[in-house]
């Protein structure tokens, strides 16, 4: 027992040595390199010292230039968009509601009934305040029917085969899209128009011909 007590009793002190010398070679790293520095200085003239000392500055004012633009960049962006995923998760109440909305209109039991148009004019209603509400946030929906496809804007989901409508015109629009301020907040999915398959017509027109016959 009492030569384990000696063995750690050498071991710390030859750690503690082994440690001290680390200290005094890394001081006299820095000493060194702080006696080359103050040589190189002492061996300039005192135009390039004054030179070098407009040139530190130059490059610390701008740095806190850099600094104060990021800060004031994050506090507008907090200020303008701080409210930007609270109002994207809230577009989720308008998506239920036309949802529900277009569940209670295919439903064959109320159809042509006053309750489903007195819940449908109910539906508008709060559709309007809700939009409403947005707007006065600088939430907006997205233009989409009869635009033209913008990708900034919208999303095509599918092709909607139509002869009166330009190619990539917009047709269908599957869910509505919002912005809020300049920042898009959701694109809207939507269907554009594309040209029928002339081959398609073709086959069509001659199986019509062999029916007639």
């Amino acid at each position: 027992m009492v030569e384990e007590e000696k063995f750690t009793e050498k071991k710390e002190a030859s750690e503690n040595q082994e440690a001290g010398e680390n200290e005094n070679s890394k001081n006299a790293e820095t000493k060194a390199s702080d006696q080359t520095e103050e040589k190189l200085s002492e061996d300039k003239s005192p135009e390039e010292k004054l030179i070098a000392l407009e040139d530190k500055l130059a490059r610390t004012f701008a740095e806190m230039e850099n600094q104060r633009r990021r800060f004031e960049k994050e506090k507008d962006d907090a200020f303008e968009y701080g409210g930007y995923t609270f109002a994207k998760e809230a577009l989720n109440l308008i998506d239920n509601l036309e949802r529900s909305k277009n569940i209670l209109e295919n439903d064959e039991n109320l159809k042509n009934t006053d309750a489903l148009k007195k819940a449908l004019e109910h539906f508008d209603i709060i559709y309007k305040d809700l939009v409403s509400i947005f707007k006065k946030n600088n939430i907006k929906p997205i233009e989409s029917i009869n635009k033209k496809l913008d990708p900034n804007f919208h999303q095509a989901m599918m092709e909607i085969e139509d002869d009166t409508k330009e190619p990539g015109t917009i047709i269908q629009e599957i869910q509505k899209g919002f912005t809020i301020k300049d920042r898009l907040l959701r694109p809207s999915l939507v269907g554009v128009a594309k040209k029928t398959d002339k081959k398609d017509a073709k086959n069509q027109e001659n199986k019509e011909n062999l029916d007639n016959k």
